[in-house]
């Protein structure tokens, strides 16, 4: 682990000593995400009503930098700039490497043709059977851990062959069941939950990202 990673490990369970707990469940999450990537595999997420918004958050905080400068390789943008001279260069110096990651949610004309024609239920595990590969990482988000159509995902994803990991809270609910690893906020009451989930995968992608990086 970086030293930077470690700093930032130390402060984030300094300020939610309430988390300590859970911490080497986080570990562990942060541990498949990394393997994930340096498989060069990607990430799927899903969820519904808050956690489908913690879906899309998550994707934003990978796909770009967060909070590190990621800025793409010598090689790309030596790239750009031979395809496509000095215009090439400028688009290349904006852009910024990101980790692979898809909210499942976020497709609305497959969903609502899915939903209609097919199950709604289903729609995550649809997407999850046609995306996932061994080396990807599908993550589940529910505040009871019982939600179907998570479920259906994740049991999708075993079929795939992919890993999967469940963030919920209560008791961890029927997704523990299948999960790889889980991490379970210590909460009842659904917005409390909410809460822990953003610091947690706010704490997740930080981790993942200092360790991945160097800017």
């Amino acid at each position: 682990m970086k030293n930077r990673t470690e700093q930032a490990v130390r402060r984030f369970f300094e300020q939610h000593p309430d988390l300590q707990p859970i911490k080497q469940s986080i570990f562990m999450l942060c541990g498949i995400l990394l393997d994930t990537y340096a498989a060069g595999g990607k990430l799927l997420v899903c969820g519904n009503g808050g956690s489908c918004a913690d879906s899309d958050h998550i994707v934003g905080e990978l796909m770009k930098g967060f909070l590190l400068k990621r800025p793409l390789e010598d090689s790309l943008k030596d790239r750009f700039r031979a395809l496509f001279g000095n215009e090439g260069h400028e688009v290349a110096v904006k852009l910024q490497r990101g980790l692979p990651a898809i909210s499942l949610n976020a497709h609305t004309a497959l969903n609502s043709a899915f939903g209609n024609d097919v199950d709604a239920d289903l729609i995550y595990a649809q997407q999850v059977a046609a995306y996932a590969k061994p080396e990807d990482f599908v993550l589940g988000i529910s505040t009871s851990g019982n939600a179907k159509n998570v479920w259906y995902a994740l049991m999708a994803a075993k079929a795939k062959g992919a890993k999967c990991a469940a963030l919920s809270g209560k008791s961890g609910g029927k997704l523990v069941q299948i999960a790889d690893c889980y991490v379970i906020a210590p909460a009842e009451e659904t917005y409390r939950i909410q809460e822990y989930h953003l610091m947690i995968y706010h704490f997740i992608c930080e981790y993942v990202e200092s360790e991945l990086f160097e800017f």
